[in-house]
């Protein structure tokens, strides 16, 4: 078995799966950062969420470093993703309450969904940090449907209230215009190029 290349910073299952799907091996180490708290900036979202990137990538640098030393994975891939609204940065809803007041402000018009992710190369220190962005229509959703998603707490943890690859999964009336892999919070085409192109270096 070959060693873990990476260490992702994120308690997403999202991500680690599009890191599983590409063939990258990864520890995980989750950076004691509540974005919630973050004042979010609807002026410049991917200079938001890029900045949240580079802290949670920078705390488990620190981390690793007390944990591993100058041992383990190369790199550190952090992100963070946010939808935008009429202007207005949304998070991670706060309860089910909130999860619903988010889909149905959604429903028939479209939103945007930023990411910014930050690799960090362990072995000297140095960094990349970019965005990317979708944009998602979500249609007219059956009350049925969304019962059920905030009765299964679907909504926990999720930029939005939603995971994009799951809801389609469910029969929702999504549709993406961009990488669906940047709604669900690591788009890896933009990833995997940074990591081959360091360990070509």
């Amino acid at each position: 078995m070959s060693a873990p290349l990476a260490i992702l910073a994120s308690a997403s299952p999202r991500r680690g799966a599009i890191l599983r799907a590409a063939g990258v091996d990864f520890l995980t180490i989750v950076p004691a950062i509540d974005d919630a708290d973050a004042p979010a900036d609807g002026r410049d979202p991917g200079r938001y969420v890029m900045s949240l990137a580079w802290f949670k990538a920078r705390q488990v640098l620190a981390v690793a470093r007390e944990r591993l030393g100058n041992d383990g994975p190369r790199w550190i891939i952090a992100a963070d993703t946010m939808c935008v609204h009429g202007g207005e940065v949304i998070g991670k809803p706060s309860d089910a309450a909130h999860a619903e007041r988010m889909l149905r402000a959604f429903g028939g018009r479209m939103h945007e969904v930023v990411t910014g992710i930050c690799i960090v190369d362990r072995a000297d220190g140095s960094r990349r940090i970019f965005a990317d962005a979708a944009r998602v229509e979500l249609g007219a959703l059956p009350e049925p449907m969304l019962a059920a998603h905030l009765a299964a707490g679907a909504w926990r943890g999720k930029a939005g209230g939603y995971n994009y690859a799951d809801c389609v999964d469910a029969g929702w009336p999504l549709r993406c215009n961009g990488d669906p892999e940047t709604v669900m919070g690591l788009p890896s085409r933009l990833v995997l190029p940074e990591l081959r192109g360091g360990a070509a270096a």
